[in-house]
């Protein structure tokens, strides 16, 4: 199969009018895929992440009147105000759907319909950028298959799935358009799309930022290699300087000192805006060595850098290096996705596997492919490289990685067709197939496993493990719709239990998972690790109405192996409550637990 140079003109592929509705049919397979594999996580109604809901608790603050740029969690922390680090930009989607559809079909159906159908709107929106540099590079056919072989990347169909309506899956389409701006190849259109893509993705989250400068090192390796394509780097970083600054100002307001380091402050939109002035004068000074060119990277570099340190000197270092050391110990480090892959369980390493395959058969492309397009095959795999690189510091952000290896899968993909076409022998046929399925399905077999597995262990007794809320058999949503008639007040709960009783109750809660809280989330952790006469301290400050606990859960079985027989934890787990709590009975499940405060 040939390898076509993505910059060059493909009228019959790319520009056809077949080539959208192509990638929508595939699309609308690749969503029958996702809905039969999530049916019975819809049927139960299970939300993948706590992140998850209290997005929606933020959506729904939005429509009922709360101010645009008030981003502050105003039922979290009773002592203080807790300005969320999340983006109007996700809720907004959100926003217009529920709020569109509210007066047709109510409430209680929009919100479904929305925690649903923009999860799989964004993937549409990924998919078709990603499909189109597949198709620009091989072709319809194959541009199709790049569509449909993402259901088979499980790190990046689990941001795109059915209730996912976190930020995860919009940074992910940010890189897709990212990706068809780079293979533009000289069009001025595509930097410029790609500065306003990466923007877009850093103030949904500034996890973005490694990749933006990512993006930015291969178009200065492109204006290192020819010194006429020193335009794109300078439209990329004008366009991501602007974008950072119209985006900031539409949804954060006029810029003021900011506490924070985990969003897009205005130390950072200088740092962007100093760089960006100093790529545009370069590009009008006459051509230099390669040599002078790379310095003069690193001195613009640095002159950000030193702009961004002058301005904000207390966020030099990583976002989270302030973090209370009781929450980095008892949280933070528990936070999976967030840690590197060496840290990860081994079933993660199988999709590993398949990525860094991927990034091999992409260096197989490149090695194979003309000279005239080993430039932007080049690219592509120091693209892949660096995502690779991040995903492993950084698990969760191997759904980057696995985007792009959806591209040269579906290569390997429209190979091994062709040869099942046109191959006579019946073992060759087999073993074809067989390849295909192990490269493109090598989770399949753990996941029939993991099936399988739950219902023989409980077949054999009662006993459980604590796990995740999507295991509990707390049914956090419907046990805290019980909790809502109760008489409002403060509800002292673990974390994670924190967003299911925001949703489903007009109760307040002490904390949840979400740093910028970290010390309320100080204050629940030592008080669930505590003995009771200290944890009664804590309780009492806050003015708690009531303590709640999922006993299955892995947060709380924490809290009880750190603090002891004696804490807070283990007491309450062990149905040993003390004195100053009262139980009432929700006629929830057994372990899902509420006492009333006594005063």
């Amino acid at each position: 199969m040939s390898l076509a140079d993505p910059s060059a003109s493909r009228a019959d592929h790319f520009r056809s009018a077949h080539a959208l509705p192509h990638i929508l049919r595939m699309w609308g397979l690749l969503v029958m895929l996702v809905l039969l594999a999530s049916a019975s996580r819809l049927i139960e109604w299970r939300f993948p992440d706590p992140d998850d809901i209290l997005r929606l608790v933020q959506v729904r603050d939005l429509l009922a009147g709360q101010g645009w740029f008030d981003l502050d969690q105003h039922r979290i922390d009773p002592l203080r105000d807790v300005p969320m680090h999340w983006s109007r930009l996700v809720d907004l989607p959100l926003a217009l759907v529920i709020g569109g559809l509210t007066p047709i079909a109510g409430q209680g159906a929009a919100e479904a319909f929305a925690v649903v159908a923009v999860p799989l709107l964004t993937l549409l929106v990924a998919m078709t950028f990603t499909g189109l540099v597949a198709m620009r590079i091989f072709g319809r056919e194959t541009g199709g298959w790049a569509v449909l072989v993402a259901g088979m990347m499980p790190l990046l169909m689990h941001q795109f799935q059915p209730l996912r309506i976190d930020h995860h899956g919009w940074q992910i389409a940010c890189f897709a358009a990212a990706l068809w701006g780079l293979s533009q190849g000289a069009a001025r259109r595509g930097p410029i799309i790609a500065g306003i893509a990466m923007a877009w993705g850093m103030m949904i989250s500034i996890e973005m930022l490694p990749l933006a400068g990512l993006v930015a090192a291969i178009l200065a390796l492109r204006w290192l290699r020819d010194t006429h394509a020193r335009f794109a780097l300078t439209n990329y970083m004008q366009a991501l300087a602007g974008g950072l600054i119209v985006l900031y100002l539409a949804t954060r307001g006029w810029p003021g000192v900011s506490a924070f380091c985990d969003a897009i402050t205005p130390a950072h939109l200088g740092f962007f805006l100093v760089t960006a002035l100093g790529v545009t004068s370069l590009r009008y000074t006459r051509p230099l060595p390669a040599l002078a060119m790379v310095g003069a990277f690193a001195v613009i570099g640095a002159g950000g850098i030193a702009m961004f340190a002058f301005a904000s000197p207390g966020c030099v270092g990583t976002p989270f290096g302030a973090l209370d050391p009781v929450v980095r110990d008892f949280w933070y480090v528990n936070v999976s996705e967030g840690r590197p892959i060496w840290e990860q369980d081994l079933t993660l390493l199988i999709p590993f596997a398949q990525i860094v395959f991927g990034f091999g058969v992409t260096v197989l492309l490149w090695a194979r492919t003309p000279r005239v397009t080993r430039g932007w095959w080049l690219e592509f795999a120091l693209l892949f490289a660096g995502t690779l690189a991040l995903g492993i510091m950084v698990t969760r952000s191997l759904a980057f990685a696995s985007l792009l290896a959806t591209i040269p899968f579906a290569w390997l993909l429209a190979v091994a067709l062709h040869r099942l076409r046109t191959s006579g022998a019946m073992l060759t046929r087999v073993a074809v197939v067989v390849a295909t399925l192990a490269i493109m399905l090598p989770t399949a077999p753990v996941a029939i496993a993991q099936n399988i597995a739950p219902a023989l262990e409980n077949s054999g007794g009662d006993a459980r493990e604590p796990g995740g809320i999507g295991i509990s058999s707390c049914d956090l949503e419907a046990s805290a719709r019980r909790i809502a008639m109760l008489p409002r007040g403060t509800v002292f709960a673990p974390l994670d239990i924190g967003p299911s009783i925001l949703l489903q109750t007009d109760h307040d809660v002490i904390a949840t998972g979400h740093h910028r809280a970290d010390k309320a989330m100080r204050d629940v952790i030592a008080t669930f690790v505590s003995p009771p006469e200290v944890s009664r301290q804590v309780v009492d400050a806050y003015g708690a109405t009531y303590v709640v606990l999922c006993t299955d859960l892995v947060e709380p079985s924490i809290y009880a192996s750190r603090g002891g027989e004696r804490s807070l934890a283990a007491r309450l787990s062990a149905g040993d409550a003390p004195a100053w709590l009262d139980p009432v009975t929700t006629g929830g499940p057994e372990t899902f637990k509420v006492w009333r405060v006594i005063r």
